[in-house]
C-alpha cells in the first residue's frame, strides 16, 4: 500500500527536520483516468460519470429558470446553520407530529435539490426555500489559498447536494418520522423522502461506496468518503429502508430490493477498500480513491493515513450486520487488533491557548491519535499548508487549536468488540 501514500518524499528517511512529508492533493474522476480501468469497470464509471454530468446540468438548469422567473441576476443566499441541530431527531414520536415539525418538514421538502440530495449547513427552520433562492448556503473555507484542496471548481456551486456534515441523511431521517407520525397526510413528505433515498442510489459508485458530494464536485470530494460517517449513515439508512421497519415502512418494495442490494455492495467496498500490511488486515483511511480504492488526502492538513476514528466507526457498522461472514468477522478482529495495538497509554491530550499538546497521565485512559502513517503506525499530525509532522506541538497554533488530534472514540468499537465476538 506504500507507493499509495504520498506521506514522506522519497529521501524522508534521512530528514532531521520536524517535517516529515507533504500530502499531494486527491485526483477527481475524469474520462482519462476511467479509460484506464478494466473493461466492466470502465463501462460502469463511465456511466457513472455521464449520469452525475447531467444531473449536474438539471439542477443547474432548474435554478437558472427559477432566476430567470424571479428577474435575479444572482440567487438569493440561504441562511446557514447546522442542519442536524434545526432537524432533531431526539424527540419522543408524537413530537413529529406537531406543527413545529412539519414546518420544518415543509422547509426541507423546499431545499431539497432537483438531483434529490441536500446541500450542508443550512438552517431548515428560517424559512421555505424561495423562487431563486441557491440549494446550498456559503460553504466557502475562510482560509482558501492558492492550491488548496478545498477550492471548489465553482465557488458558486459549492456542496450542492452531499453527505458531508451528516447532510442527507439527516433531512430523510427526519421526513420519514414526521411521515410515519401522521401517515393520513405526509404524501408530500413521502415523495421527497423516496426522491432521497434514489438520490443516495444514484450516487453510489459502481464499487459500493459514496463521494462526499453528488453529483461530483472533484477533488476529495471525489473520494470514497468515510470521514464523519458519510458512507456509515448511509449504509444505516438504506439498511433500515430496506427492512421497511418504522418509519420506513411506507418504502415500496423494489425500492427496498434495490436498498438492500445498495448495503450489500457498500458492505463489499468497505471490505475491499481496508488496508492489508503483511497479510494482515489493519483498518482505513477517511478517504480512499473511488477508482483505486487507495488511500487519499482531503483537506490540506487531513493526509492520506490510517485514521483511528472512523475505522472505530465503520467496524461498529460492521458488528451491526445480522449475518456476518468469515471475511467480515476477520476484517472486525483484524481491525479491533490494530486499535488495540496503536493505543496509547498512560497520556492525555490537553487542551490550552496555545493548542492542545499530550502530556503524562499515569492510569489515564487510552486515547488514539487520529491519524497514523501507513507502513509504520506512528501518529502524524498535518497543518494547513499541507505539511505532515511527527508532533501535534509543531502545527501551526491555527491547526493545533482548531482540530481533534486525539480522542478516546475508538475504544467503543474494541468494547463492543469484546461482546461480539462470543
Amino acid at each position: 500500500m506504500r507507493p499509495f501514500i504520498a506521506l514522506l518524499t522519497a529521501g524522508a528517511a534521512a530528514l532531521t527536520a520536524a517535517i516529515i512529508g507533504s500530502s499531494t492533493g486527491a485526483e477527481s474522476i475524469t474520462a482519462e483516468r476511467i479509460a484506464r480501468l478494466p473493461q466492466k469497470q470502465r463501462a460502469e464509471f463511465a456511466a457513472y460519470l455521464r449520469h452525475s454530468t447531467e444531473q449536474e446540468a438539471a439542477d443547474r438548469a432548474a435554478l437558472a429558470a427559477e432566476l430567470k422567473s424571479a428577474g435575479l441576476i444572482e440567487p438569493l443566499i440561504p441562511p446557514g446553520g447546522g442542519a442536524a441541530r434545526s432537524t432533531p431527531l431526539n424527540r419522543p414520536d408524537d413530537w413529529y407530529a406537531t406543527p413545529e415539525a412539519r414546518r420544518i418538514a415543509d422547509i426541507i421538502v423546499s431545499f431539497q435539490t432537483p438531483g434529490g440530495g441536500w446541500s450542508k449547513n443550512l438552517n431548515l427552520t428560517d424559512h421555505a426555500r424561495r423562487l431563486g433562492e441557491h440549494y446550498a448556503g456559503n460553504n466557502l473555507s475562510r482560509f482558501l489559498g492558492p492550491g488548496d484542496f478545498d477550492t471548489p471548481r465553482d465557488p458558486k456551486w459549492n456542496y450542492v447536494g452531499t453527505l458531508d456534515n451528516d447532510a442527507t441523511n439527516t433531512e430523510l431521517e427526519f421526513l420519514a418520522r414526521v411521515a410515519a407520525a401522521k401517515p393520513e397526510d405526509s404524501a408530500a413528505f413521502r415523495r421527497s423522502f423516496l426522491r432521497g433515498i434514489e438520490y443516495l442510489l444514484a450516487a453510489q459508485f459502481p464499487n459500493g461506496g459514496w463521494p462526499q458530494v453528488y453529483p461530483l464536485e472533484g477533488g476529495y470530494h471525489d473520494a470514497i468518503t468515510f470521514n464523519d460517517g458519510a458512507v456509515c449513515e448511509t449504509l444505516r439508512l438504506l439498511h433500515r429502508a430496506a427492512e421497511g421497519r418504522s418509519p420506513f415502512d411506507f418504502v415500496p418494495a423494489e425500492a427496498r430490493k434495490r436498498a438492500a442490494a445498495a448495503v450489500d455492495r457498500g458492505v463489499e467496498c468497505i471490505l475491499a477498500a481496508q488496508i492489508i500490511e503483511n497479510g494482515r488486515r489493519t483498518v482505513w483511511c477517511q478517504q480512499h480513491d473511488a477508482l483505486t480504492l487507495a488511500p487519499v488526502a482531503g483537506r490540506n492538513y487531513e493526509p492520506a493515513a490510517l485514521c483511528s476514528a472512523e475505522s472505530g466507526a465503520l467496524l461498529e457498522f460492521l458488528m451491526e450486520l445480522p449475518k456476518p461472514n468469515a471475511t467480515i468477522v476477520r476484517a472486525v478482529g483484524d481491525g479491533e487488533a490494530w486499535l488495540e495495538k496503536v493505543a496509547i497509554h498512560d497520556k492525555a491530550y490537553v487542551r490550552g491557548p496555545a493548542g492542545g499538546t499530550l502530556v503524562d497521565r499515569s492510569g489515564a485512559p487510552a486515547i488514539w491519535a487520529r491519524y497514523y502513517q501507513i507502513g509504520t503506525d506512528r501518529p502524524i499530525f498535518g497543518d494547513r499548508d499541507k505539511t505532515i509532522h511527527d508532533t501535534v506541538e509543531e502545527l501551526s497554533q491555527e491547526r493545533r487549536r482548531g482540530y481533534s488530534w486525539y480522542s478516546s472514540s475508538a475504544q467503543a468499537a474494541i468494547d463492543r468488540y469484546k461482546t461480539w465476538r462470543k
